[in-house]
């Protein structure tokens, strides 16, 4: 025991590592620290509590890590001073880069999972700028069940915005306990992650629609590995516009709740297919709302975007289209309808993060559609958790609104994440506004004007439902439209049934 302690804890630079050395040697010819270390990367580890504790337990009980921790870097007074298994608890003053020099620290490792995101991204920019290599040890940011921390480089999207808010109640977990649940579009990023969330709470069982099944795959594997024969999982593969199929699921399943998050979301593309957006998701929610019906569900609760108010293009418009649906289809029907409305979702399929991401690791040009464009970001967990919260307190017709915190300039993003890269010489081009385009997302969640809630960040908006006569008018006007198969057709027809529907023009120049 004696002899493994020595060697696990001998070094050169405490005085109890050097009588450990001493010992070592005398009694068994070993060096302690040179032999064992000289290959290894010396590491500073920040946070001497019981993540980074561990993470160097770990380092030091396996022989062929890559690392070796030299000393932790805490600001808690009574660990300061104390040695940990023999690596000494040093101040962030202390820590001058002259000490950490002296003790050949090549890389930083922060294993403080609670780190507020202020103070983290200010250490990140202090030690990132005096050359040191910086780790994270913790979960990936895209959590996956059942997974484990480890190391790895940092997301861009933990340095530039807040730690995820954790907002899932006991009230939200105890509405979908024992319930049958149906997510359209499960396998994408907003429904996949609504399938992580829901196996937290004990469903009934999950069924993951979607017409891509490569994406439904990966999150039925996904949760089979974590949650076994405990959870109930079923996967049907097909579109929300094939009626037909649709009717078999909820002939077979007779889903109590039904979260439709399916929905072709691509805003430029849209554009130019505009006949298969109104079929994708104006028709496919329409489809669902008439089946929840007849099928005699409980909840129909429908994923919108802040492009759905005052829609510059098609996608938005389809959305608004959709929430009029579902807020009429809750003045006349049984089931409990409400939709639920967020902005831009950091790490989405569609999100900028990922292209700039690719364009800085291929040396730039950074492009930027316009250098005064503003959005909303929010991350995956935490839309998901809002939108089972808001489906849960929902009484009937509500459309609700996320508060998506503070908007930020996509410039700002691009040069923040220019610079967290540490890549020299990148410049960013501004490419002119894309087909559809708006310079802001109108989510701006003005409280005076909206309706709280028990939730501080969601809001219900004032609105008008129309009546179901209204509704199937609208509905036959865009149906004749996109039997002619022209999408410009569709698109005037679009622009007739959604009287907010303005063309970007008229809306960029008001804000220029």
């Amino acid at each position: 025991m004696m002899y493994r302690y020595a060697y696990k804890c001998g070094n050169q630079e405490t005085t109890r590592g050097k009588i450990l050395s001493i010992l070592l040697h005398i009694f068994s010819g070993i060096e302690a620290g040179n032999e064992k270390e000289v290959q290894k990367i010396k590491v500073a580890i920040i946070g001497a509590g019981r993540v980074g504790v561990s993470l160097a337990e770990e380092l030091l009980n396996n022989s062929e890590a890559a690392y070796v921790p030299r000393c932790f870097i805490d600001i808690n007074k009574e660990k300061v001073g104390r040695d940990i298994h023999g690596i000494p608890v040093w101040s962030e003053t202390e820590a001058t880069f002259k000490k950490l020099g002296e003790f050949e620290v090549q890389e930083i490792i922060f294993a403080i999972p609670s780190m507020d995101a202020a103070k983290k991204k200010s250490l990140y920019e202090y030690y990132k700028n005096a050359g040191y290599k910086l780790k994270v040890y913790d979960y990936p940011t895209m959590y996956v069940a059942g997974g484990k921390r480890h190391l790895r480089e940092f997301d861009i999207e933990e340095l530039l915005f807040r730690k995820p808010l954790v907002v899932s109640d006991e009230r939200t977990n105890a509405y979908y306990k024992d319930k049958v649940v149906l997510i359209t579009g499960g396998g994408g990023s907003i429904g996949s992650e609504l399938c992580r969330q829901l196996a937290k709470m004990n469903p009934k069982k999950i069924i993951i629609l979607d017409i891509y099944e490569n994406g439904a795959y990966d999150v039925q594997q996904e949760l089979k590995i974590a949650y076994g024969n405990k959870l109930d999982l079923q996967i049907e593969i097909c579109s929300i516009t094939h009626r037909k199929a649709l009717e078999r699921v909820f002939e077979k399943y007779h889903p109590q709740i039904i979260i439709n998050a399916a929905a072709h979301k691509h805003v430029p593309l849209m554009e130019h297919n505009c006949v298969e957006a109104i079929y994708n998701n104006v028709f496919g929610t329409q489809n669902l709302v008439e089946l929840c019906e007849e099928y005699d569900a409980e909840r129909f609760m429908m994923v919108s975007t802040d492009k759905a108010v005052n829609p510059t293009n098609v996608m938005g418009a389809t959305k608004r289209m959709c929430e009029m649906i579902v807020q009429s289809a809750s003045t006349h029907g049984k089931v409990k309808y409400s939709a639920t409305r967020f902005g831009n979702v950091l790490g989405s399929a569609g999100s900028v993060i990922p292209l700039f991401k690719r364009q800085i690791a291929n040396g730039g040009p950074v492009t930027v559609t316009d250098k005064r464009i503003i959005r909303y970001f929010m991350t995956i967990p935490e839309a998901s958790q809002l939108v089972l919260q808001s489906g849960a307190i929902a009484n009937n017709g509500e459309l609700f609104v996320l508060d998506m915190g503070q908007p930020v300039k996509i410039m700002d993003l691009a040069e923040n994440m220019i610079r967290l890269s540490g890549v020299q010489g990148i410049e960013i081009i501004e490419t002119g506004l894309r087909p559809g385009e708006k310079l802001y997302e109108e989510l701006l969640v003005k409280t005076e004007e909206l309706d709280k809630t028990d939730n501080s960040l969601i809001f219900i908006e004032r609105d008008t439902a129309l009546s179901k006569e209204e509704i199937y008018r609208k509905i036959d006007v865009l149906r004749n439209a996109c039997d002619t198969g022209d999408d410009l057709i569709a698109k005037e027809a679009l622009r007739s049934v959604v009287p907010t529907f303005k063309t970007p023009e008229e809306v960029n120049k008001e804000i220029a």
